[in-house]
């Protein structure tokens, strides 16, 4: 499908497409969406607490927890977006570079 957009500034709310529809409610974690992040959120343990507050703040339900406990970080969903980061009162929580993101021997982030 093509369209002709010469004159889009004039357009009217109606002459748009839809667009972010969703039909399926409930669908996104059939859609991995952390693969265009720039900075990834790594917590650190001994700093962290476990009060939770990343987990009720993150946005994609990234924060992963089990038994009243953080377990880890879903990168597949993860967007890098840093609330995380900025509503731990521990500074648990540190975002880096993608890029720079390495494991350690026993396969965490650092």
């Amino acid at each position: 499908m093509t369209w002709d957009i010469k004159d889009i500034q004039k357009w009217g709310w109606r002459q748009h497409p839809l667009g972010g529809v969703i039909k399926d409610p409930g669908n996104s974690c059939q859609f991995k969406t952390g693969g265009w992040r720039t900075f990834r959120p790594v917590r650190d343990e001994e700093k962290c607490n476990q009060c939770l507050i990343c987990y009720v703040f993150c946005p994609d339900s990234a924060i992963l927890a089990r038994d009243g406990k953080i377990t880890g970080i879903d990168y597949d969903f993860c967007k890098g977006c840093g609330i995380c980061a900025a509503e731990c009162p521990k500074d648990a929580i540190q975002m880096i570079d993608e890029t720079m993101a390495k494991k350690d021997n026993a396969g965490k982030f650092r």
